[in-house]
Parts: C-alpha cells; structure tokens; sequence
C-alpha cells in the first residue's frame, strides 16, 4: 500500500498467514540441543500435611537427571510469589508461597517435586514413581465457610482465611438514600469460577550459560519485561543478564500475566543443571493448575423512587483468592468501584471487598477482570428493578444514562468517564433488533407455547491501564505506562519495537498501520517486533487490560512524530527554507504554496544517515517514548440477546446477538470485529456452560478435563450482528480506547437478562444464576410451576 490514510483500513491482519500454516512459533517448536524435559509431582489433595517424600525409585530410572524438591531450590531461589497492591493495598493475610511446596500442600495440583529427564515420556514415568506420603487435612472449599471464626484454617497457622477486608464506601453513607426510596430490591450474584483454557497450554524453557552468567528464557507470556523483572528479584541475577523471549502465544486471557511456579522452576533448573530445560504444561494440568477466573459472590441491594429513578446501591464482593493471593488476584476487587454501571446515583454506593482464602486454585485476573463482573450486577439489578417497578428496561435505562452532555464525569468513586454517548449506542441497537415488533412477537409466541426472551447490557469498561498516577500505588511502585521505540533505516524502512506483547490482539497489524499513517510511509515498509527483552526500548509493561492501543499505540504514536519533526528539521535544511514553512503530506515535505518541490521521508531517511546536516543535528533517525496517559478510556455500548427457552428441557437457543460498540477512533475495522466476537464468544460460555467445579467434601477437582468442562463451540456460538457508535477519547491524540473485553463484559448479562424476560412473566422467575445450564434451569422451571400451580 503506498503512503496514505491509514487509520480507519479494514486490513487482513498481517500475522495470520503464519499461523494458519503451522508456521508460528511457540514455545514447544523450539528445539535446543541437549534439552532436558521437566515433569511435575502435584499434590493429590487439596489441603495436607506433607510427612515424607522419597525421590530414590525415580532418581534410579533409565534418563533421569535429577530429581528435587524444595530444599534443591531454596539455595537457588531467595524470592517469593510477587503479590501486588492492585485495587487492595491493605491486605490481611498474604500467605508466603515457595514454587514447591515443602511441609503443607493447600490445594490439589500444587507441585511438590520435580523431575527432569532426557525426554517428556521419561520424565512424566519418574514423576508417577516419586512417592509423598501424605496426612490429610479438612479443606476449606466455601467463601463463607472459609469466614467463620471457628472453621478449618487453609494454612496452619493462619489467624484466619481473609486475605483482605477493604470497605471503599461505608453503608452510613447511603442511609438517607434508602429511606427515601419507594422501592429496594436485593439480589444475590454468583460468578462461577472459570477456566481461561487458552488454545496453547502454559511452557517454558531456559538455557544457562555459566560462562557469561547469561540466562535466557522463553516462555508464553503477556509480560516479557514483567516476566524478567521477577525472574531477576527470586534468582539474586540483575535484569542484564536475564533474556525473556516470547515468540507467538496461543492466546491467555490474563492466564499468562503473572509468573507461575513452573516459569521460577525451569530457570533455576538450567541454571543447577547447566542444560536447557523445559516443561509444557497439558491440558489436564492446565484446567487443574492455571488459574482461575472469576469465582465471586456479590449481594446487592438498590433503591429507587416509583418513577425509576435509581438512588443508591450497596454491595458487597466475596471474592474466592484459592489458597494463595495471586499477583493481580486483589485487581478484581475494581468491580466494587465500576458497580454503577453508566448510571447515576445521586445518593452514592456503598461497596466492600472481602478476599477470602480457599483450598482451591488461586483465582487471577481472566478476560476484563472486575468488569465483567460490574456489568453483571448493575445490568442485573436493573433489569430486576425495572420488573419490580413495572417498567420497560429500556426506559429505566434511558432515565438512569449518564447523559453526553455531562462528560468528562466523575463517579462515586472518583473515576472519571472520558466521553461517552449511551443513548446513542442503545438506540442504534434497538433499532437492528426491531425492538417494538420483538415485544409483539414474543407475545404471540406465549400464546403458542413458546417462550421468547430479549435482553439488554449496557455496558461501559474502564480500560487502557496505565496513567502513571492512578497505576503506581497498585503495582506497588511501578506505573504502568508504555513505551515504544521507533528506527527508520537510511533505505526508508522502519522498525518498530513496542513493550506490549500480543497474543491474538493484531498489534502487527495496528501498530504498522499508525506508524505507516504517522509517518506518511508505505505500510510494507513497517516491521513491528515485540516480545524479546533484549530488543527495543529498556522495559515494557505488557497486555492485558485493553490497553495496548490506548497506551501502548500512543507510545507508538509518539516516537512517529518526534522522527516527524526531526524530519523536519533535515527537509528544511535540504530544500533550504525554514521547517516552519514546510507542509509534511502524506510522507512528503514541501514548502507552503509550493508542493511541486520536496522531499519524501524516504529521502530525508537517507539524508539523516549522511554529511549534509542541520547544525546540532545527531545522525540518525530513531526515537524512543514512554506514553503516561492522563486518564483511563471509557469505551461503552449496547449489547441485545434474544433467546428462546425451552422449559421442557431448560435449552436455551440463541436466535439473535447485536453488538453496537464504542471504542472510540476505530484503527482497524476488522480486528475490532474479531476482537468483539471472541469476547462474546466467552461471556455466552459463562452464561450457559462454563464452569468450574469441585467436590466440597474432598476439595478433588471435578471438571479436569474438556469433557467435564464444557467450552463451547461454533455451534453453540452464533455470529454477532455488530455495528457501532464512534465517540473519540479526549485522553489520547488518536482519541482511541479499547476492545479485547468489551465482548465479554457485556455478554453474560445480556444472555441471562434474556433468559429471565423469557420466563419471569409466565414463570414468575425473577433471577438465574450462571451457568444457565440446562438442567439447572429445568430444576428452577419445575419448581417455579410447583410454586406457582402451573404457567401464569
């Protein structure tokens, strides 16, 4: 494509032709020589005392290298599991976490020991013939449970199992709201754990060279930088002689954010053993071992006034942590703070976290992290309001909008909306629904036996992680900016090196495309590198969080238009006139009022790297920025499900998803959709079928492979109509935001506002829980006939 507009270009993402060909490179296609493979001993129960372990039988098999536990390790590495101070910086009880575990397992999966052999085959045999003896213990495998003074502690020794206890709002401040509401509806809202269950399993490998102190590491991973910042604090090396490389990663979800046992245990085995190591994770360790998502219980209560205006809420978030806080586990806790949804509440919200420890898996952050499970609640409650108060949901939404006109907005909390227009996105859903004939049809329908329902998420998402001043405090120091830097060769080509790293997200794509349009470039000419600590600029912060494009892009942005103005300088110097009368078209200076004469970047690319130059000017054409955004973005939209359910089996058929979507200046048309698509595709499994599940008595997990855990697949998963609303952030000069979440935020309320408007009127259910499986919802359909006397 030659110099031109490139912003807005609905262009093939350029990384797919690699992997749809088996041409991508993850970590298990790497092949170093003299590679040694890494298998796990894991814990068989969720909470034990560990009495012995005897390594002899598997230390004498044919291949094995070594076979080692804790106290292997504990010379090796000095640091512990980092947890950051995210939405919680009081934590309660932070218990202390070693990659393998030593006296006490706390959750089934938990490694105990590993052993390393000359192949994968070799080495998983030697694990089957490591022998624990074990004295079990009770596990605890309920949040409430888990709080009661006198119940089992998930740690010996523990005081109690509550990992935090914040209150960001104190219940005495929306008191008087209450008083004076006609109405107050209360709800309880689970949200099942879940299991990120990314395409590529987790894998690492490390090599060590003991000759120049050098230890280099590849891994799938959200967070190269990140990744050697914490390799470097639990191995005593400094960060120069770690290099974290990340090439293509089989998706993640948040799942590969933060570090694990494993990626600590490779590492320190290459160094020990002076071979390179590695461990692919299965699937099965996978669904028993990353962590979850999720895994939280909300009690909400609303009040409003007769005519449907909301008040005030109070909440509170009974967050499941499994048996150690993860690094961002407390991240979630922002669904307290995102409660309100894109309403006003003039009396305030009342909201408190409590992070309770369990026998289980540690939960982490999974695809929107705290917002999916904010939309849920408020687009919930709201729904059950409006039936309570006998309103259409569509117009308590429209009275409760925050309207365009008060933007930049502050809420409760003090966050601050950019910009937003939800009349305009819930509009223009209506409107691809047929909202009006809808509401005939599904009458007709009830009269013919068939239950049709319709419902509505009106989403909005704090996105773009990263201003320095809100991030700091959470990170424990570090803010979460981004940097990019940009080199243009003397031939014209440019290379660009980002500190995000993508795993599905197109930043190929998009980012060639602002470098080409900011440069005025052809988009050929740009090769964006990523992934690899020991290229570009000296740190990155990563992907999660939408914020590649509205922290990480504008990074890239940046570094564009300084080359721009040094460019500048070059051309005046060429065409011998002032850079303040030069015009820069499309990749091209000219003089103003004479474009016949100029130079191309291209030329100006070469001119740097030669003898003719502007007084005081380096040679040389590159740039390196680091973006600090001053605020988060708010993208927004209006997501409508229409289902119909059938009560002699519980099924639930979607017949119709609209996704009318903000986010904001839109880069790439179609990488949008796809994002949008696939985060639907995830809130609809939540919905109906995802769950993670385990036995209460034995803490064993029930749901350890793809045939217990049930991930949807196209089949079950309809094509989205989407359209959307374009409202620029005024935080950014590209006015972008983000998009990789905004699918499944909305979509779970959505389904289930649906399944309730298809049976709360002839069923009199007011409420489902997730997921809306079929035999549940068969369960909860007889019994409201039982309660009733039959169909309304």
């Amino acid at each position: 494509m030659s110099a031109t507009q490139m912003l807005g270009l609905k262009i093939h993402r350029r990384e797919d032709p690699k992997l749809i060909t088996g041409q991508g490179r993850f970590v298990e296609d790497l092949v170093r020589p003299g590679t040694l493979t890494m298998a796990l001993v894991r814990s068989q129960h969720a909470h034990a005392r560990i009495t012995h372990v005897d390594t002899s039988r598997a230390s004498a098999m044919p291949g094995v290298v070594a076979v080692l536990t804790a106290a292997d390790f504990k010379p090796l590495l000095t640091g512990t599991h980092p947890v950051a101070p995210a939405f919680v910086a009081e934590k309660h009880t932070v218990p202390e976490r070693f990659p393998l575990a030593d006296q006490e397992t706390v959750f089934q999966g938990e490694p105990i020991a590993v052993v390393v052999a000359e192949n994968r085959k070799l080495a998983a045999d030697a694990a089957q013939a490591v022998e624990v003896e074990y004295e079990p213990l009770p596990a605890v495998m309920d949040v409430f449970e888990g709080l009661k003074s006198d119940t089992t502690r998930v740690h010996s020794g523990l005081t109690d199992n509550v990992g935090w206890d914040f209150t960001y709002t104190a219940e005495d401040t929306v008191k008087d709201a209450f008083a004076q509401a006609d109405v107050v509806v209360k709800e309880r809202i689970l949200q099942q754990r879940l299991a990120p269950t990314p395409i590529e399993p987790r894998g690492v490998q490390a090599e060590y060279s003991q000759f120049d102190d050098q230890l280099t590491v590849w891994m799938g991973t959200q967070n190269p930088h990140l990744m050697r910042f914490y390799l470097s604090g639990a191995m005593g090396l400094p960060e120069t002689r770690i290099r974290v490389i990340s090439h293509d990663v089989g998706g993640a979800f948040g799942s590969k954010a933060d570090p694990y046992p494993e990626d600590y245990l490779v590492a320190a085995a290459a160094r020990l053993l002076k071979r390179p190591v590695r461990w692919i994770e299965t699937r099965s360790e996978s669904l028993l071992t990353t962590t979850h998502g999720r895994g939280q219980v909300f009690d909400v209560e609303v009040a409003a006034k007769r005519d449907g205006t909301l008040l005030a809420m109070k909440l509170t978030q009974y967050l499941d942590a499994g048996a150690y806080l993860s690094t961002l586990s407390a991240f979630q806790a922002c669904a307290c703070l995102l409660a309100g949804g894109a309403y006003r509440w003039s009396g305030g919200i009342a909201s408190r976290t409590v992070g309770v420890l369990t026998n289980r898996v540690p939960t982490d952050i999974y695809r929107g992290a705290g917002r999916p499970e904010a939309t849920h609640l408020v687009e919930r409650i709201v729904d059950k309001a409006a039936a309570e108060l006998g309103m259409d949901p569509v117009e308590i939404r429209r009275k409760n909008f925050i309207k365009k006109e008060d933007f930049p907005f502050t809420n409760t909390f003090g966050l601050v909306y950019d910009s937003g227009d939800y009349d305009a996105s819930l509009n223009r859903a209506l409107e691809i629904v047929g909202y009006t004939d809808f509401r005939r049809e599904q009458e007709e329908a009830r009269k013919q036996g068939r239950y049709l329902g319709l419902g509505f998420s009106t989403w909005i998402e704090m996105c773009g992680v990263g201003p320095g001043a809100a991030t700091a405090g959470a990170t424990g120091g570090i803010a979460l900016v981004e940097s990019a830097e940009v080199r243009v060769h003397p031939t014209g080509s440019v290379q660009v090196y980002v500190g995000t790293h993508a795993h599905g997200q197109g930043h190929e794509t998009t980012f060639a495309q602002i470098a080409a349009d900011t440069l005025g470039v052809p988009y050929e000419s740009v090769e964006v590198r990523h992934g690899d600590t020991a290229e570009g600029p000296a740190f990155g912060y990563g992907t999660y969080g939408s914020r590649s494009l509205a922290v990480g892009g504008m990074a890239v942005h940046s570094s564009c238009k300084k080359l721009v103005e040094k460019a500048r300088l070059i051309a005046g110097h060429l065409l011998e006139a002032s850079p303040s009368d030069l015009v820069f078209d499309h990749g091209r200076f000219h003089v103003s009022g004479n474009p016949t004469t100029g130079k191309t970047f291209g030329e100006i690319a070469f001119a740097a790297y030669g003898a003719s130059l502007p007084a005081g000017t380096e040679r040389g054409m590159e740039a390196i920025s680091y973006f600090d955004p001053p605020n988060f973005v708010w993208p927004f939209g209006a997501h409508i499900c229409v289902v119909e359910v059938d009560p002699a089996t519980g099924g639930v058929d979607i017949i119709k998803y609209i996704a009318v979507d903000d986010c904001g200046t839109v880069i790439n048309p179609l990488i949008v959709e796809g994002q949008v698509q696939g985060g639907i595709a995830q809130g609809i499994a939540q919905a109906l079928f995802e769950e993670v599940a385990y036995d209460q008595e034995s803490g064993q997990l029930m749901t350890g492979s793809l045939i217990d855990y049930l991930v949807p697949t196209c089949n079950e998963i309809p094509t989205a109509i989407m359209d959307r609303t374009v409202t620029p952030s005024p935080t950014n000069e590209l006015g972008v935001k983000g998009i990789g979440e905004a699918g499944t935020i909305a979509a779970s309320a959505a389904v289930i506002n649906a399944i309730v408007d298809a049976l709360g009127k002839p069923f009199g259910i007011k409420h489902v829980d997730m997921p809306a499986s079929p035999d549940r919802l068969w369960a909860q359909i007889q019994a409201a006939q039982s309660s009733n006397g039959g169909v309304r």
